[in-house]
């Protein structure tokens, strides 16, 4: 088992992560702190880490704030929307219906629920359609093979246009 690392449990942490953080030498941050230079060494290991996980905390509350802020546009709009149809102004009521559209696109967008990749039919492609050939017709001379390969692409064509239907 692992031995805890010495750092960690200093009591004086903080100020031994600044020195290395602000790149003091590793024998110099070990001597005015009674540490060995490889425990040092060793800790940087967890610097890292923890500066990894606070850059991903960050970017994870970055994210929240984008989020609620599209969702407070999205409460906007719909109130002006309210407020244009009860004035039966159904110009400003069509502007809002759009931005809270847009909102609502924004916000599937941001939380995954809407992805916009389009889907690529490549048995209908010349590319596919012309390599397909070539295959097959390198394949002449072994006529068994040649079979079996013109049926297995038989069989996924036919599968895949029966999804597509």
């Amino acid at each position: 088992m692992a031995r805890p690392c010495s750092i960690c449990a200093h009591k004086q942490r903080a100020e031994i992560e600044e020195a290395m953080i602000n790149r003091v030498s590793y024998r110099d941050i070990a001597k005015r702190f009674s540490l060995s230079s490889a425990a040092v060494s060793r800790h940087k290991d967890h610097i890292i880490k923890a500066l990894t996980q606070a850059r991903e905390a960050r970017d994870v509350a970055r994210a929240d704030g984008l989020l609620l802020q599209v969702q407070d546009l999205q409460g906007r709009a719909l109130n002006i929307l309210t407020t244009a149809e009860e004035a039966e102004d159904f110009k400003t009521a069509l502007g809002a219906i759009r931005e809270a559209r847009g909102c609502l696109e924004l916000l599937a967008k941001l939380t995954g629920e809407l992805r916009l990749e389009g889907t690529i039919n490549i048995l209908i492609s010349p590319e596919w359609i012309e390599l397909r050939a070539v295959i097959i017709d390198t394949l002449k001379p072994y006529p068994g093979i040649q079979a079996e390969l013109a049926r297995h692409l038989a069989e996924v064509e036919e599968v895949n246009n029966a999804g597509a239907n």
